[in-house]
């Protein structure tokens, strides 16, 4: 599985010409955690911010992201829906995850995305901090059937604290 971290910072490589046309800096997700589009590293100090819809993405690899050609870079509007994993007014990364009782299943650290192309989130990598991280290790939650995000937290049905599974070693395929 795919981390978001491991996709942050990946060259967009086209595959026309073999150029480099940018860098990953975040991903844009929908309410539905889909990866709608992501938005690319800012050439210049007063560039317009660009993305890259994620129709237009031929593969996110472990090394590169691939598009067919540097024309689908489009001009990033601002689209209030998506949510950003990284950075902005409303970014996921950070958040607590909270049952609808209240409990608190820790503060989402990383996303794992579908093994194959990578377009939808499938779990969470939740922290309860460094301390409990180097004591307990983190913890994996898979994306219940229904999740909501708010402005300051992400409210999950209650049984979502029976999946919580602890992590010893990582995710990875």
């Amino acid at each position: 599985m795919k981390k978001a971290r491991n996709v942050i910072g990946l060259p967009i490589i086209c595959v026309g010409s073999g150029e480099q046309v940018g860098t990953v800096k975040d991903l844009l997700l929908n309410d539905e955690w889909q990866v709608e589009a992501l938005l690319l590293e800012a050439k210049h100090w007063f560039s317009d911010v660009t993305c890259i819809r994620l129709p237009d993405v031929i593969a996110i690899g472990d090394d590169a992201v691939t598009i067919e050609h540097p024309g689908v870079i489009i001009r990033w509007e601002d689209q209030s829906q998506l949510i950003a994993w990284l950075s902005g007014d409303r970014k996921v990364k950070g958040l607590p995850i909270l049952t609808v009782n209240g409990q608190q299943l820790g503060v989402i650290e990383d996303v794992y995305l579908e093994p194959n192309k990578g377009t939808k989130v499938i779990g969470y990598e939740l922290t309860e901090g460094f301390i409990s991280d180097l004591k307990e290790g983190r913890k994996w939650l898979p994306l219940p059937d229904s999740v909501k995000i708010g402005k300051d937290a992400v409210i999950v049905p209650v049984d979502a604290s029976e999946a919580l599974q602890e992590i010893f070693e990582p995710k990875e395929e």
